[in-house]
């Protein structure tokens, strides 16, 4: 697999010799992908660069080891999906937030009719075999108390719900779109919950 290659050399000469297999397996797949699956969500899909952006980064290697997309709802909202040496991942939630962001999403988890919610969604999503994920404090938000109810929901700045896949027979041709799209039903909650009551990003 293209990817296999690509994380044991990522180098400019390999990617150089290997462009076609990635137009032609990795990159025009996707696009195909994630044109069949933008009705879905009635969103216009990005599908994202290969390159890496190391101007920031200790990590100096220029390719990244998957290919992913992300379907915008909602400013900073929406769902994605990767491919990866792996297989395939799905997801959906907020991820750019800023702090009027964030202050709106702790204070719809605090209030219990809105956080109690939440809560539901993603026990359904957990037992799915989702894993819930996006930015997070390591402690506790200030002024948010220990024995909240729902601390672990506070402590988030951002939250997202994620799902892998292992490669195999069943992640080819139409059953990737099949697979994706259930994996996107189950997230539509999560994301409808995110678009009610914190609604989109905002630059600080």
């Amino acid at each position: 697999m293209f990817y296999e290659g690509l994380e044991a050399d990522n180098s400019k000469t390999y990617w150089t010799a290997h462009k076609d297999v990635y137009d032609g397996c990795v990159r025009g797949p996707m696009s195909d992908l994630a044109a069949e699956l933008a009705p879905l969500v009635r969103a216009e899909p990005k599908v994202f660069r290969p390159h890496r952006d190391v101007r920031f980064s200790k990590d100096k290697s220029p390719y990244k080891t998957h290919q992913g997309a992300f379907f915008e709802v909602a400013s900073g909202v929406g769902y994605y999906v990767h491919v990866d040496a792996g297989g395939l991942f799905t997801a959906a939630g907020f991820y750019a937030h800023s702090r009027d962001q964030t202050a709106r999403f702790r204070a719809a988890v605090d209030a219990p009719s809105t956080g109690v919610e939440l809560e539901k969604i993603v026990r359904t999503l957990t037992r799915h075999g989702f894993e819930p994920g996006g930015d997070r404090v390591k402690t506790r938000p200030r002024g948010c108390p220990a024995d909240h109810p729902r601390l672990e929901l506070m402590r988030h700045e951002a939250l997202t719900a994620g799902r892998r896949h292992a490669a195999g027979p069943e992640l080819e041709g139409r059953a990737a779109f099949d697979l994706v799209r259930t994996d996107w039903r189950r997230l539509r909650p999560l994301v409808d919950w995110v678009e009610t009551n914190v609604g989109p990003f905002e630059a600080d």
